[in-house]
């Protein structure tokens, strides 16, 4: 396998740090638009089988003209879901498999956004589906860990745990916080607050099988949910996120939902910026330059990868599931993944929430290497056996990742 990781920050260079201690690849070729993040990484970890390149992840054609200089098998898309239609297609022009943790961009209905869905998350690219599935090419999309490691799970509830499922309900909550120079808390999201502004002021999706897919307001239907291993009680609202699109195609479950705990400050401030037109991404002219709102504000934040040692606590991925278990009675379980950022700071040197979400797109690399996993086409997590990748997930280390979930009857 010869691997190329679009992205040099944060998730990406993460994934590098725990791709580099396995074996099933040949080569991985880290790039970046700036060349001396990808250089600086490749340098640090001394291995022979990583190289630094450059590349313009806004052009299909740099795209595919980097994969075929080195013969590259496998691109993991680990930059800002605005890139992802010209690395898909590039890698569809050039005949690499493509995964990535976040899909295509959504787009909210001209007239009754908080009731019906536009243009929706992955659209774009479920779009070119029988294309890929034609070629015998392989487009495994969400796989992140939400989305990603929840769909998973999702997977997992219905072939092993379940025999018919009312709601597969995914909850994300942590009790991480960040300190500032005074030593109190600071205002530093632990995710790409790009990504996040969008996810989370975009009208969430919900699925109800008979109905299908429709929206609601940003931030709605609050409740609280008790996340395990210490965490405690946080409230979580709706927001929108590709498991809600994915988990209905490859599962039965009566009905699909998102909802994360951001606590009441972050949403206070997501409003603003909202209120201020500064999640806006069309340029505005500021004293002679092009420069986009939302672009402004992630750069006056701190880049959350660099947020590791000023951060404490533990992060939370997980599914909520409610049917009917196989022995015909009703059933509860919340089945989850727990991070300690004190554990992935001395193991890997990266935040709870980035290893979290790079550790699963290179799981799934190491089964497609292996044959494991196997498809054609555009398809999601829920497309493939959970068992070995859950077994990767938690086994020690050298044969796995040393990274157990959780099961929780409720």
């Amino acid at each position: 396998m010869r691997i190329l990781i679009v992205g040099a920050g944060g998730v990406g260079s993460a994934a590098v740090r725990i791709a580099v201690r396995r074996r099933f690849f040949e080569l991985l070729v880290v790039a970046d638009y700036d060349p001396a993040r990808p250089q600086a990484l490749v340098d640090s970890l001394d291995d022979g089988r990583l190289v630094a390149a450059q590349v313009d992840a806004s052009s299909a054609d740099a795209v595919a003209a980097l994969v075929r200089e080195h013969g590259i098998t496998h691109v993991l898309n680990a930059v800002d879901p605005r890139f992802v239609m010209p690395i898909f297609n590039g890698c569809f022009d050039a005949g690499a498999t493509y995964l990535d943790m976040a899909m295509s961009l959504s787009v909210r209905h001209p007239e009754e956004p908080y009731a019906k869905t536009g243009v929706m998350l992955g659209d774009e690219q479920f779009a070119l589906a029988q294309q890929w599935e034609g070629a015998g090419r392989l487009a495994l999309v969400g796989m992140g860990v939400e989305p990603g490691l929840s769909d998973v799970f999702a997977r997992y509830a219905e072939d092993e745990l379940f025999s018919s499922i009312d709601e597969l309900a995914v909850r994300d909550g942590a009790n991480l916080v960040v300190a500032g120079a005074d030593g109190e808390p600071a205002f530093a999201p632990s995710f790409s607050i790009w990504t996040t502004i969008e996810e989370c002021l975009n009208p969430p999706v919900v699925f109800e099988r008979g109905i299908g897919w429709y929206t609601t307001e940003p931030f709605s239907e609050p409740e609280v949910f008790r996340f395990p291993e210490g965490i405690g009680e946080v409230e979580c609202v709706n927001v929108e996120h590709e498991e809600v699109i994915l988990m209905p195609r490859w599962t039965k479950a009566r009905r699909v939902t998102f909802k994360y705990g951001l606590g009441d400050e972050f949403i206070g401030v997501l409003k603003t910026l909202h209120k201020l037109g500064l999640d806006s991404t069309e340029p505005l002219m500021v004293k002679g330059a092009a420069v986009a709102p939302r672009d402004v504000v992630a750069a006056a934040l701190p880049d959350p990868a660099t947020l590791g040692d000023r951060m404490t606590g533990k992060t939370c991925a997980g599914v909520y599931v409610t049917g009917i278990g196989r022995n015909g009675a009703p059933r509860a379980v919340y089945l989850y993944h727990v991070v300690d950022n004190e554990w992935s700071m001395a193991e890997y040197g990266s935040q709870a929430v980035v290893w979290q979400t790079a550790v699963n797109p290179v799981i799934a690399l190491e089964l497609l290497a292996a044959g494991i996993w196997q498809g054609t086409g555009v398809l999601g997590p829920e497309a493939f056996d959970s068992r070995p990748f859950l077994e990767l997930l938690a086994a020690d280390a050298p044969a796995g990742y040393g990274s157990p979930w959780g099961l929780e009857e409720r």
